[in-house]
């Protein structure tokens, strides 16, 4: 079942159910969505795509909820906590800090990266192998400490 299919499904049911969160959070995506297949790409969207626009909208949740904190506004910081769980669960299983770090020390041997000079040699790798699956900030402050240490 491809993305849009998913998405498509799931705001059914919230409609049914009257999830106002859920359902407001589902149409974003799926604006997203339309959005993308309207763009003229002059192609199918594919799974790499989806990963995109759910990744997009699961940054921008997490900077309001950053920028909502730092105004005292938990009221607007928990709703959007909400939908970013609710886009969390259309993307791929996250990684925890260990096994992220792992990833790190294995490409970070393989192309014989030193110290921080090597940062683009270690970071393209890197992403690419865990594209979707680990917060990209993360990922470079991980890299960063191992190749300054």
């Amino acid at each position: 079942m491809t993305l849009e299919a998913k998405i498509n499904e799931e705001l059914k049911n919230s409609i049914k159910s009257g999830d106002k969160i859920r359902m407001e959070t589902l149409r974003s995506i799926r604006a997203s969505i339309i959005e993308f297949n309207k763009s003229g790409a002059g192609r199918e969207m594919n799974e790499e795509d989806g990963l995109k626009i759910l990744n997009s909208a699961a940054k921008k949740r997490k900077d309001a909820i950053a920028l909502y904190e730092q105004g005292n506004r938990t009221d607007l910081a928990d709703k959007e906590k909400q939908e970013l769980a609710i886009i969390g669960e259309f993307l791929p299983k996250q990684l925890s800090d260990d096994e992220v770090k792992s990833i790190i020390k294995k490409i970070k041997d393989e192309v014989g990266a030193s110290d921080i000079k090597d940062l683009g040699k270690v970071m393209g790798p890197v992403m690419k192998e865990l594209k979707g699956k680990a917060d990209g900030a993360k990922v470079q402050q991980f890299v960063k400490e191992m190749l300054t240490n």
